[in-house]
């Protein structure tokens, strides 16, 4: 097991006012990196002040785009406690990615312990608002100065760090949703399943027509026979019909989201029913008009649990629960978050601690 070795910051930054900065745009003072060289591995896990990096004009995922990344959370738990929700899972999920990628898989329980010594040393920019937390973005890119279209011979992994507010704003509140009938993001046999920047450059020009008609995401069909539902553009998608928790099963072309296998998993041990299975447009349709579709709601670490109050077909609008938050989605919500910081007690297993204040 190699050391990870640890250079501090000079200075430190001015911590800020989390409320007001939305999402993405603050760093913290250091971030982890390792280096990979074909014949040699991967090597020199380090964490380093964070500052921009150096890249060769021929770069090749500036030119082919290989590449993969996650996306997860630590937060402030009670008794003092910083802690990640689901660390190992989706370090799991990305060497998931690196297989579909060509990407050589990383030493899970080295680069566990890499973020974990990370948050420990940034602990203090987890901030401590209602729905507030530290975003953690581990990624891979190739990193050879090479115009050949092959798969690359030198990569780079990093980790690096976020302060976010809540997801939302103005309170816990439902989207507006429409099916795309039009462009198609993944088919089985691509990259669907891979969290890789491909899948989110397929899926920005369907969202900015969204946006134009007055939806807030869209809700991706099949790529093939274009009448089963897929995913959101940045979460898994599940429906309550008849009692039932019913999502789209794993074919390859959507996300194994953690925070969908989460929200399985606890509906599971709440004695409600769960389904994976295809789910086509008609069969919502016609949940709908026969009044069994009582809710439909998103799943994704950014907003944890989204509910869907208007999904549009075909340019028609679905008003679902009367356009307000459905109570299972509301309870899911508030026993996740209450995972999150310990006001519900873990019992599943999702919560690794790294330090404490």
């Amino acid at each position: 097991m190699s050391e990870i070795k640890v250079v501090k910051a000079a200075s430190l930054k001015e911590k800020p006012d989390v409320s007001k900065i939305g999402f993405g745009t603050h760093f913290t003072d250091h971030m982890f990196v390792m280096d990979y060289e074909e014949g040699k591995g991967w090597f020199d896990p380090r964490i380093v002040p964070y500052e921009d990096i150096k890249v060769s004009p021929a770069n090749t995922t500036l030119h082919y785009g290989q590449a993969i990344f996650e996306g997860c959370k630590a937060y402030r738990y009670k008794g003092g406690k910083a802690v990640v929700f689901r660390a190992k899972d989706h370090i799991a999920r990305l060497n998931k990615s690196a297989k579909i990628l060509d990407i050589p898989e990383v030493d899970e329980k080295l680069v566990y312990d890499g973020l974990m010594q990370l948050i420990d040393i940034e602990k203090d920019w987890i901030p401590d608002g209602a729905g507030q937390s530290l975003y953690i973005r581990p990624f891979i890119f190739a990193n050879d100065p090479f115009l050949g279209v092959s798969v690359s011979k030198c990569y780079k992994l990093m980790i690096i760090l976020s302060p976010v507010a809540a997801y939302y704003a103005h309170g816990f509140a439902p989207v507006k949703i429409m099916v795309e009938d039009t462009y198609v993001r993944a088919v089985r046999g691509g990259l669907g399943a891979a969290k890789t920047p491909a899948n989110y450059a397929a899926s920005l020009h369907a969202g900015l027509v969204a946006h134009q008609k007055g939806y807030d995401q869209t809700l991706w069909l099949d790529g093939v026979e274009r009448k089963y539902i897929g995913e959101v553009g940045s979460m898994n998608i599940l429906f309550k019909i008849g009692g039932k928790i019913v999502t789209p099963n794993l074919d390859g072309t959507i996300l194994d989201g953690i925070t969908r296998r989460t929200v399985l998993q606890i509906a599971k041990s709440w004695g409600v029913e769960v389904e994976e299975r295809p789910i086509s447009v008609d069969e919502l349709v016609g949940a709908y008009k026969d009044g069994s579709l009582e809710e439909i709601f998103g799943s994704g670490t950014a907003a944890v649990i989204s509910p869907v109050g208007v999904l549009g077909v075909a340019g028609q609008d679905m008003v679902i629960g009367g356009g307000k938050i459905g109570p299972f989605a509301q309870k899911m919500y508030d026993f996740i978050d209450g995972l999150h910081t310990g006001e519900v007690e873990d019992t599943y297993g999702f919560i690794d601690v790294a330090g404490e204040y």
